[in-house]
Parts: structure tokens; sequence; C-alpha cells
């Protein structure tokens, strides 16, 4: 079993930058691709961004230019650098991992910016 525990999330301007951070524990083996995805009040999930174990990066059009997913293996830890938030950013923020064949989430983090 993979846990995966978020931080990072709270309140900020519009504008403003956040850092989350998402670290696995557990018994794990070795953790593939990692991403960030959120869920705004009455929407649907939607992935944010994607880095894979060798660090290939895939983003969300909406967060193009703002936002930077990273990987820290060695600490089984992603980030997710956000940068020139909006009030649209504002959202619960899960991590997302894949290990041994299965996918895990974190518990979230809220994230919400003010205009």
């Amino acid at each position: 079993q993979v846990q995966l525990v978020e931080s990072g999330g709270g309140l900020v301007q519009a504008g403003g930058s956040l850092r989350l951070s998402c670290a696995a524990s557990g018994t794990i083996f070795s953790i593939g691709a990692m991403s960030w995805h959120r869920q705004a009040p009455g929407k649907q999930r939607e992935l944010v961004a994607r880095i894979s174990s060798g660090g290939d990066t895939n983003y969300a059009d909406s967060v193009k230019g703002r936002f930077t997913i990273s990987r820290d293996n060695a600490k089984n830890t992603v980030y997710l650098e956000m940068n020139s938030l909006k009030p649209d950013d504002t959202a619960v923020y899960y991590c997302h991992a894949l290990s041994g064949g299965m996918a895990y989430w974190g518990q979230g983090t809220q994230v919400y910016v003010s205009s």
C-alpha cells in the first residue's frame, strides 16, 4: 500500500503563488507517473499536470506557463509550483500516483484564490 499526503494549500490573492507537495510513503517498490488533479465545486475532477518517472511533463491548457510540476524520486515526492494564480484555480488539489500496477490518490488540499 502507498499513502500520498499533500501539503501546501491555502488562501492566496490573485496573482500570488503557492507550492504544493505530495509525499508518498508505505510499501513502495517503484513509483511511475505522478500527477496533480483538481476539483472545483460543482465540477468534475480534471488533470492539471503530469510527470513521468523519467521527468516528461504535460499540462492542462489552462495552467500552461503558470504551473510547473516536478519530482524528487529519492524522496518519492512530487511538487506543483503555481504562479500567477487566478480565482478560477480555486479547487481541491489531489495528488495521484501509479505504483505496482495500482493507482493511488491523496486526500486533497484546498487552494483558494481570492480576487
